[in-house]
């Protein structure tokens, strides 16, 4: 997501903001939320602010600190006014619903960010919303190779097959550069993972170059470490010839920072979220 979208959609954030009138406490109206997570439907976005719910109070918070229930009056297409059911919603209770959300809607990672990060500033939300999306790869490359070690296991390749494997297909990617010797030119420790330190747009090469592994292995029921490696570097040198054309050269990028990092940062921000986003138990007039 471009630092232009994410202005846009910022804008619209903060446009929805409505303000506690003695206590200053900022909230959100449910129906404007959902608008802004991209659901139609109203039932279907109350399923996940119910989902918050159990979430908040299953973290022996009070839900009702957090989430009001209140009705108002909307105008139908005929012109006519109707009562709804709606929520005010703090930051918190915010945050919770986009953390139970959808994750295939874009908004969705926005409002994950967002929320948790206090000041709102928009490079930090930035650097968390590349966070999420650097992590979701990641996490997609460490089910693909889940899978082909468990491919390979079945047809005579043990662990250490599985790891000389691996380092081929980095070998072929990163133009001739072993997993090993990649790590020494990012200056990662031999026992952290090379992904764990690679850009997101390496870690989707990748993840690409082994799904292709995966499906070539079980559709053409490889069999053996040479196979099986053969057809694993031929995927990594197609993926690197692609970036090549484009100007890339994944050896030549950058490391990105440790996401273990990342991680351990992204959870301390949302532990300040509740102290931060006020609660509607001392309100009066809610």
């Amino acid at each position: 997501m471009d630092s232009r979208r994410i202005e846009q959609i910022k804008n619209q954030f903060d446009n929805a903001i409505q303000v506690t009138e003695e206590e200053q406490i900022e909230y959100w109206y449910a129906r404007d939320l959902m608008k802004l997570l991209g659901y139609t439907e109203w039932r279907n976005f109350e399923k996940a602010i119910k989902r918050a719910i159990i979430s908040c109070e299953t973290s022996n918070i009070s839900s009702g600190d957090h989430f009001v229930e209140v009705n108002k009056m909307v105008m139908i297409g005929s012109g006519a006014n109707r009562e709804v059911n709606d929520y005010m919603l703090t930051r918190y209770a915010c945050y919770l619903i986009a953390m139970n959300g959808d994750t295939s809607k874009g908004e969705i990672a926005f409002a994950q960010s967002y929320f948790a990060v206090q000041t709102r500033k928009q490079e930090l939300i930035e650097e968390r919303i590349a966070y999420i999306e650097r992590n979701q790869v990641r996490n997609r490359l460490k089910e693909s190779e889940k899978r082909l070690s468990q491919n390979i296991y079945e047809r005579g390749v043990d662990d250490e097959g599985f790891a000389r494997i691996r380092s081929r297909g980095d070998q072929a990617l990163f133009g001739g550069y072993t997993t090993k010797e990649m790590k020494a030119r990012l200056c990662v420790k031999d026992n952290r993972p090379l992904a764990d330190f690679l850009p997101t747009l390496t870690i989707a090469a990748k993840n690409l170059a082994t799904e292709m592994t995966n499906y070539n292995v079980e559709n053409k029921d490889l069999y053996g470490e040479p196979a099986i490696t053969g057809e694993h570097i031929q995927n990594n040198t197609e993926i690197r010839k692609m970036l090549g054309e484009r100007g890339i050269k994944p050896e030549e990028l950058p490391p990105a920072e440790d996401i273990k990092k990342l991680e351990r940062r992204t959870k301390s921000q949302d532990k300040k979220i509740i102290e931060k986003s006020g609660s509607f138990s001392s309100c009066d007039n809610v």
